[in-house]
């Protein structure tokens, strides 16, 4: 998805992103994106453990 987007231009996204939410937010952005990553981690092995669970039973 992302293969094509070099250095300039995630400088770049980053200005636009720090111009939109400012200094104070961002710590609080990146720490709730952290959270979501982690939840979709939790639900996708989740997911993997119930699928290996009736792959056994079979």
């Amino acid at each position: 998805m992302f293969e094509n987007v070099g250095g300039g231009e995630l400088l770049v996204i980053m200005f636009v992103v720090f111009l939109f939410f400012g200094p104070k937010k961002l710590p609080e952005i990146g720490k709730n994106i952290g959270k979501g990553l982690r939840e979709i981690k939790k639900a996708m092995n989740g997911v993997q453990k119930d699928i290996e669970n009736i792959t056994k039973m079979q």
